[in-house]
């Protein structure tokens, strides 16, 4: 067994001359255990944000998405989109031209993002499963171009689920020479029909700017007959995903970008990402603080052990077994925190999965979710459980050495 573990065990269990000692390990435990907990809580709660905010996404977007890495479109027959079509693992393809526009609707007018898709858009994404409203999804029908319109969108143009009358739709003429005597002629104007659904992504930035129409209408308002903004793909299922979208980035070489639904919203991953690293930097700090309590235990449990220190010595004891003692009874503290803060904190973790201990507000139907959303990732309490090591580690160090030293010399 090791000599100075098996001491410091000892110690740290044992009844101390001084009660105020025993106290203050207890508290040091505490303090570890109640800022280990705030870790897991924490970062479990932006992995639930997170996961949550992904599930959202997964209905709108596609699993892949390649986009042009130079201009905003592309013509539809260039042969790379042709081979990537023809990849046995592609289920579905469609073809998508993206741009804004203005619409108007009874003298409301809001600029939206109009995006033009195929006919099997439905079978792509998920989009089925968001759509409110008497209608179904619906495209066009003989000579007409039907809009799906995101529910906040919607709102802002008070058109109900269905509306009405033709909505006008207004882009920028791209081609050809139009009357400056007359601003309407530098636009190209088309109108959309309501199929009698609109779509609920629960995001702010689909639901409040986005029209969903046939991919013919979107290439004759915006003048882009043959073109495509992007071509977004569904995989087979049992594909592996990682690697056909490697096959496909190979063959795309410098010309076009693919990404996942992950890197379609790069920018609102991100900054979660960056708020959860500043709380885990924050509440580490909180830590290190707590571990100062460790110190004070140690420093004086060696002024207690002053007299066995010597019975070592005269026992054959080496100065660095002896330090080594000490740094154990820091590290076990550490440890003992970490593991009760992270039962603790996963404990509370199970407790608002179950049961919403902690609500969002108190009016019903205000937020998506009616209490936090909670999700625990296991190399987040692997990464918490090496931080209170190493913080506690790095913590009692110095000050053990400097007072042994003090107490050997």
């Amino acid at each position: 067994m090791n000599f100075p573990f098996f001491i410091a065990r000892r110690y740290l269990f044992s009844k101390k001359s001084t009660h105020a000692i025993n106290v203050i390990s207890g508290i040091s435990i505490i303090g570890v255990a109640v800022a280990t907990m705030a870790l897991v809580v924490t970062l479990s709660v932006f992995n639930g944000f997170h996961d949550l905010v992904a599930s959202f996404f997964t209905s709108f977007d596609p699993q892949l998405k390649v986009v042009p890495l130079k201009g905003k479109t592309v013509a539809a027959d260039d042969p790379i989109l042709t081979q990537i079509r023809q990849l046995p693992q592609i289920d579905v393809a469609t073809e998508c031209v993206e741009d804004q526009a203005l619409a108007v609707y009874r003298g409301r007018q809001a600029m939206v993002m109009v995006k033009g898709v195929d006919d099997n858009f439905d079978e792509l994404t998920h989009i089925g499963e968001i759509l409110i409203g008497d209608g179904e999804f619906s495209l066009h029908a003989a000579d007409m171009d039907y809009g799906i319109l995101g529910i906040r969108l919607a709102e802002q143009l008070a058109t109900g689920y269905t509306y009405d009358r033709p909505m006008k739709i207004y882009a920028p003429r791209r081609e050809g020479q139009f009357d400056m005597a007359n601003p309407t002629d530098a636009f190209e104007e088309d109108e959309l029909y309501s199929p009698g659904v609109l779509f609920n992504v629960k995001q702010a930035r689909y639901d409040k700017n986005y029209i969903i129409t046939s991919i013919a209408f979107a290439r004759r308002i915006f003048g882009q007959q043959g073109m495509l903004s992007s071509l977004e793909l569904r995989l087979k299922p049992g594909s592996n995903f990682e690697a056909v979208k490697s096959e496909i980035k190979t063959l795309c070489a410098d010309k076009f970008a693919v990404k996942d639904r992950y890197e379609q919203q790069d920018d609102t991953f991100k900054i979660m990402k960056i708020e959860k690293f500043i709380a885990y930097i924050f509440l580490t700090f909180i830590l290190m603080v707590a571990c100062f309590n460790i110190i004070g235990s140690l420093s004086m449990l060696i002024i207690d052990k002053k007299d066995d220190v010597v019975t070592l010595r005269n026992l054959g004891a080496s100065d660095k077994q002896i330090v080594r003692i000490f740094l154990f009874e820091g590290r076990m503290i550490s440890a003992i925190g970490a593991v009760l803060g992270i039962l603790l904190g996963l404990l509370l973790c199970w407790l608002q999965q179950q049961f919403g201990l902690v609500a969002l507000g108190s009016t019903s139907g205000s937020f998506v979710v009616s209490a936090y959303p909670v999700s625990v990732h296991p190399e987040d309490i692997i990464l918490i459980f090496i931080t209170v090591l190493v913080v506690g580690f790095l913590s009692v160090w110095y000050p053990v050495r400097y007072f042994a030293k003090r107490l050997l010399a």
